[in-house]
């Protein structure tokens, strides 16, 4: 996105959060986009989302960004990694949202609805997944369960820097690890997935580095 559009939206933009910001950038701590996260806040907006659930706390910055709209917001996000999470709970704590963001320290695979019985429990109005890009699929199948009927499913990184999609020649230019590639193909496998689902009308959108918004029918 033209840096002179970014500057105009209105972000939450404490001087918490520009640590948090600074913090992750330094640290390669893989945050949403500055463009898909205007994008994920004025989606809650108009939808009224006040139950969310998250996979992928890191260092919780979406979290913070999205309980930050409104005191009536109550988030559950999941993270396995301890030190992610130790950050994580201690960012939430300068933020003064620990009545609004309960954090599972768990592996995403392995939650189960006890797990969820934080502060916005089973049915949830929001789904944002950014986690292991691998595991989508099973993220997916595993807590749609828990979103209400015409709730919305956010899934990011779906163009994964630019290299789903590419052309064979293309890939074989620009990928140059085994991991990697299978990696890739594995999100390209997942998005021609999400596309067929029909208790879902998804959506794919280039925005920030590839996001997805599917509707529960």
């Amino acid at each position: 996105m033209n840096d002179y559009f970014l500057n105009l939206n209105s972000t939450n933009n404490t001087k918490l959060i520009k640590e948090m910001y600074q913090y992750a950038k330094a640290n390669d701590v893989p945050i949403i986009s500055d463009e898909g996260l205007i994008y994920l806040l004025q989606l809650i907006r108009l939808t009224n989302a006040k139950k969310i659930l998250e996979v992928g706390t890191a260092i919780g910055y979406s979290a913070i960004q999205m309980a930050s709209i409104s005191k009536d917001i109550h988030i559950d996000t999941i993270e396995r990694d301890i030190d992610s999470y130790n950050i994580a709970i201690s960012n939430i704590n300068k933020a003064k949202l620990n009545d609004n963001i309960h954090v599972v320290l768990k592996d995403g695979l392995e939650v189960t609805k006890m797990d969820l019985m934080g502060i916005a429990s089973y049915e949830y109005d929001l789904i944002f997944i950014d986690a292991a890009k691998a595991q989508y699929k099973n993220f997916f199948n595993l807590f749609t369960p828990y979103l209400k009927k015409g709730g919305i499913v956010v899934c990011d990184n779906l163009l994964f820097h630019g290299l789903v999609g590419l052309s064979a020649e293309e890939k074989e230019k620009n990928i140059t690890t085994k991991n990697l590639k299978g990696l890739v193909r594995k999100i390209e496998e997942f998005n021609d997935w999400l596309s067929k689902q029909k208790g879902y009308k998804t959506d794919f959108l280039k925005i920030g580095d590839g996001m997805s918004v599917s509707t529960k029918l």
